[in-house]
């Protein structure tokens, strides 16, 4: 199979997605660690044990030198291009991502990593980029933080939910973790910070409403979700991500 005649669907900075038939390949740069990709069909696989709405992952093959995963096709649009086509009624489109982030952190994953175990091996790397005394407020907070075993996406947007005719596919399953709830709402707020503050106050409003819980919940973890986040945001959203990071030295 030459991937030069396949049609690209997406493309990233290191990994382009191909429609081939009736499958789709997701194929990473070279450069990616073979383990990552084993990792991720790892993931992968164990969402779709779980019983999640998931693509069905066929096989972890290699590609002109770049290791890949082929998955089913999952017919339908993504949610953020249903959003874009009709953004006048973008509050209906986050209400509808976050009845399914609720319906995704009702399962559970046990053979997944916690998240909590997850962070606190990040916040750990971060000694270039975090001071030592905030490092510390971080972690301290983190061992706050009550271990769940609720299935959590890592980074649920409208662009990784293919809305379907009888439902929808969650897809791209490469940062989910077993755990808390408020991280995984936490991250998806984050994303709407840096890309759409009304999406951000409207998602963080509703989400609480719908899943009972005060603001308050999902802000305690920001500062950890923004160091989570240091060094994989451009550079101009990176002072917003330091904001976050400076609270938890004084909450």
């Amino acid at each position: 199979m030459m991937l030069k005649d396949l049609q690209i669907i997406n493309k990233g900075d290191k990994k382009t997605i191909y429609r081939s038939g009736d499958d789709v390949i997701k194929v990473f740069d070279p450069s990616h660690p073979k383990s990552a990709v084993f990792n991720e069909a790892h993931i992968h696989a164990a969402a779709e044990d779980a019983g999640l709405p998931v693509p069905t992952l066929k096989s972890v093959e290699c590609f002109e030198g770049g290791w890949g995963l082929v998955m089913s096709h999952s017919e339908g649009k993504t949610l953020a291009q249903i959003m874009e086509e009709d953004p006048k009624n973008y509050k209906k489109y986050l209400d509808q991502l976050i009845d399914i982030q609720l319906e995704v952190n009702k399962f559970s994953a046990p053979r997944l990593r916690n998240t909590i175990d997850k962070m606190a091996e990040k916040v750990n790397e971060l000694k270039e980029e975090i001071d030592p005394s905030t490092r510390y407020e971080l972690q301290q907070r983190l061992r706050g933080m009550r271990r769940h075993t609720k299935m959590c996406h890592g980074d649920l947007i409208p662009s990784n939910v293919i809305i379907q005719e009888n439902g929808y596919k969650v897809i791209d399953w490469s940062h989910a973790t077993q755990g808390n709830a408020g991280a995984d709402a936490a991250l998806t707020y984050l994303h709407f910070c840096l890309t759409n503050k009304d999406y951000a106050e409207y998602y963080l409003d509703s989400y609480c409403l719908k899943a009972d819980l005060p603001k308050q919940y999902i802000q305690k973890w920001m500062p950890i979700i923004a160091a989570y986040k240091l060094g994989r945001v451009k550079p101009e959203d990176e002072k917003l991500l330091r904001e976050w990071i400076a609270v938890a030295e004084y909450m």
